[in-house]
């Protein structure tokens, strides 16, 4: 039987708001959630060199929040790596719905400072009580005093609890990093001339080999440049390099809005590279995964975070930090960038598919006029919220505010992800049960603002709440 109403709290007017009404261009073409993914320049906001924050005591001003870049990726193009143009065209109008919270509800001065610290104290113990570290981070973690920063490294494991082992365990990592490095991003005449090089003729031939050229008769044949064998490093090099050039291009189209990840600056482009080699090292690593569109959107949050640590050392070692987060984050989400995997029981079809068992649960009737009456596959927008993790349907400061709540998760980010996703269908609700095929699906390849406070209230009520 249909349910007709969403629950009471959902409507409750505390969660009510009136936001201007911004008009949009047409687009009537339904293949256009298809269309290859593309950037709208917006608002310059979170960039710039590190930020250095107030002291734990100050008031935490909320970073801008800069108007949503549209982007467009379907399942295809989110594997082969396919952009597009940039299109300007604005979001769909907000309409003033009760289940619509539309304005961003910044939590007060006083609710950020005691919040932070609470933090602040659960970090200084010697040993963190992960429990209600994970409770407080719930809520949402102030930008300061690099708490974020220390914070997601706990709730994802790199850091451990027990605070004496923290400068052993970072310097073990960091070593390990750097030999990836090493291995990994050197240039095969680099790997030859050491492999070939004779202790014994250290003397007279460390001359020659100075420029790293060997002669011809030092070169076997597995290691010459023109070998087609499986174990060549030469064939193995000229087979990432297609890899390579998909990173670079991805990596340039990163929050090209933010100084901090795009421009001609010595500092984005330092941060490129360090995003670079990771996901090339991450690629190198995971044969069976390597490196897939979309990647480099996941990253970017990790590596802002510890890139902008007020801790000098901490932010000069962000790099490394950043790489084993990214791989223990992903860890949880490989599968859905595995194609092999798409129609088993962890591919992403699988995943898709619990989201509208999710929803048709929680609101049966927006269930049905979505996948009955108007006919709009989940996978027509829930492929790209659920890969990226939300990072490109919200502004840049709310995704982080949102990875928050997906990172304290006990349960792991998957399930409070599918909550989220399940939520933000329901906030939306009247417009939906109101439109059709065309209307529907543009609205929902482009999330209106949200109350992100609202949204992540419902979506842990949904939790609380099953069906009945």
């Amino acid at each position: 039987m249909a349910k007709n109403k969403v629950p009471e709290w959902l409507n409750s007017s505390l969660w009510s708001a009136t936001t201007a009404t911004t008009s949009s261009s047409a687009d009537d073409d339904r293949i256009q959630h298809y269309s290859k993914k593309h950037y709208a320049t917006a608002t310059e906001s979170l960039d710039g060199p590190p930020v250095t924050f107030s002291p734990p005591a100050a008031i935490m001003e909320e970073p801008p929040r800069p108007s949503k870049p549209e982007i467009k990726i379907k399942d295809k193009d989110l594997r082969n790596g396919v952009s597009s143009d940039i299109d300007n065209n604005n979001c769909n109008s907000i309409n003033n719905d009760e289940d619509n919270g539309t304005s961003y509800v910044r939590p007060s001065a006083a609710e950020d400072i005691s919040r932070q610290a609470q933090l602040l104290t659960e970090l200084s113990r010697k040993v963190v009580n992960m429990r209600e570290l994970r409770r407080i981070a719930s809520y949402g973690i102030p930008d300061g005093a690099g708490i974020r920063s220390a914070v997601w490294k706990l709730l994802l494991g790199y850091l451990p609890a027990d605070r004496s082992l923290w400068s052993s365990e970072l310097g073990k990592k960091r070593s390990q990093y750097k030999h990836f490095k090493e291995e990994l991003l050197m240039n095969p005449s680099e790997i030859t001339r050491r492999l070939e090089k004779s202790p014994v003729c250290e003397n007279d031939e460390a001359k020659s080999e100075s420029s790293g050229m060997l002669s011809r008769s030092q070169i076997t044949h597995g290691e010459h440049p023109l070998s087609l064998g499986k174990t060549s490093i030469w064939n193995q090099f000229f087979q990432d390099t297609e890899i390579i050039e998909q990173i670079d291009r991805d990596v340039k189209r990163t929050h090209p809005d933010m100084h901090f990840f795009s421009g001609d600056t010595s500092f984005a482009k330092s941060n490129q590279e360090a995003l670079k080699n990771i996901l090339i090292v991450f690629a190198k690593l995971n044969p069976g995964i390597r490196y897939v569109q979309g990647m480099n959107e996941i990253l970017a949050p990790l590596f802002y975070v510890f890139r902008n640590d007020p801790d000098e050392e901490m932010a000069a070692c962000a790099e490394a930090d950043t790489f084993f987060c990214f791989v223990e984050l992903l860890s949880g989400f490989r599968d859905h960038f595995c194609q092999q995997l798409d129609n088993s029981v962890v591919g992403i079809r699988s995943t898709i598919t619990t989201l509208s068992q999710l929803l048709k649960e929680h609101d049966e009737e927006l269930w049905r006029h979505l996948e009955v009456t108007t006919k709009v596959n989940p996978q027509f927008y829930a492929f790209r919220w659920i890969t990226l993790l939300l990072t490109q349907e919200f502004n840049f400061a709310d995704s982080l505010h949102i990875w928050d709540t997906l990172l304290s998760d006990p349960e792991g980010p998957q399930e409070t992800l599918l909550r989220i996703c399940c939520a933000m269908l329901i906030l939306i609700r009247r417009r939906l049960l109101a439109g059709d095929f065309t209307s529907n699906l543009k609205l929902l390849q482009n999330y209106p603002p949200t109350n992100i406070s609202h949204l992540l209230y419902v979506a842990n009520k949904l939790r609380a709440q099953p069906s009945g």
